[in-house]
C-alpha cells in the first residue's frame, strides 16, 4: 500500500521518526496515538500543554511536531514563536492541527515558518499521507488544506 504519489515504495515500515504530540484533548490524543500504532517505526512523545511540549521538543529532538492550537497554558501561536530558531534552522517540522478554518494564527504561525496546517477533523488516509510526507522532508502540497480529508487544492 502506498502513501504519497512522489513515492509509491514508501510503506508503513519504511517510515521512521520521532512525533511530538502536542494536545491537550485525550480523545484526539488517543486517536492519534492508535494512528501512528500502525507506523513501527514512528515513536510517539506527549505533550498536553505549550510548555510542556516547548521543554520536549528541545530536550527529545522530535521530527516532527503536530500542534494543537488550543492549549491549556499557552496558544499555538505561541508555541510556534518558541520554537522559532529550531524552526528556521530546519531542525524541527511544526505542523498545526486545528478546526479553525480562517483563523489569523494559522496565517501568523505559517509566516512564523510553520511546516503546514491540516485541519480536523482528518481522515486517517489523509493523515498518513501527510504523516509520510513531513517524516520524509517532502514539502506540503498547498499551503491551504480543505475540510474533512478532502484533497488539498493545486499541487
Amino acid at each position: 500500500m502506498s502513501f504519497d504519489a512522489e513515492s509509491p515504495a514508501t510503506s508503513r515500515r519504511d517510515v521512521k521518526g520521532k512525533v511530538l504530540y502536542i494536545e491537550d484533548n485525550p480523545l484526539n490524543m488517543d486517536l492519534i496515538e492508535t494512528a501512528l500504532s500502525a507506523f513501527p517505526g514512528v515513536e510517539l512523545i506527549k505533550a498536553t500543554t505549550g510548555t510542556e511540549g516547548i521543554r520536549l521538543a528541545r530536550s527529545e529532538a522530535p521530527d516532527f511536531v503536530l500542534l494543537d492550537m488550543h492549549l491549556p497554558d499557552i496558544g499555538g501561536l505561541e508555541v510556534v514563536r518558541a520554537l522559532n530558531e529550531e524552526i528556521a534552522s530546519g531542525k524541527l517540522r511544526v505542523t498545526l492541527l486545528t478546526a479553525d478554518t480562517l483563523s489569523m494564527d494559522i496565517v501568523k504561525a505559517m509566516s512564523l515558518g510553520a511546516f503546514d496546517y491540516w485541519l480536523k477533523p482528518l481522515s486517517m488516509a489523509k493523515f498518513e499521507t501527510e504523516l509520510v510526507r513531513a517524516l520524509t522532508r517532502k514539502e506540503p502540497q498547498t499551503i491551504t488544506r480543505s475540510p474533512a480529508g478532502a484533497e488539498p487544492s493545486g499541487s
